[in-house]
């Protein structure tokens, strides 16, 4: 738990927007109609993406999902419509790692 003080972080006013000028696509996690596998292969293609998550139960708001260049799921069987944030960040950063060519 110490280690979160050493984790750089900030606000700010326009999170998706900023992270596009930066250069970042951005991936909020959520289930819609419209959100992709974590494993869809064009998710690799990207050099530089940035992971949006909500807080556990209410998630996303929707103006959110709808300004990100894409919505994620879980793949995930047996009924389980979710994980908890730490675990689902767990999971999308591993996936979702930079691998070396």
């Amino acid at each position: 738990m110490g280690s979160v003080f050493l984790v750089p972080w900030t606000w700010l006013e326009t999170p998706i927007q900023s992270l596009n000028s930066l250069g970042f696509k951005t991936v909020a996690m959520a289930l819609t109609d419209k959100s992709i596998p974590l494993d869809h292969p064009v998710l690799a293609t990207e050099p530089r993406l940035a992971i949006v998550m909500g807080t556990e139960g209410d998630g996303l708001p929707q103006e959110t999902i709808e300004q990100t260049d894409y919505v994620v799921r879980i793949p995930m069987s047996h009924n389980v419509d979710s994980l908890n944030v730490a675990a689902a960040s767990a999971v999308a950063f591993w996936q979702l790692r930079m691998h070396d060519a």
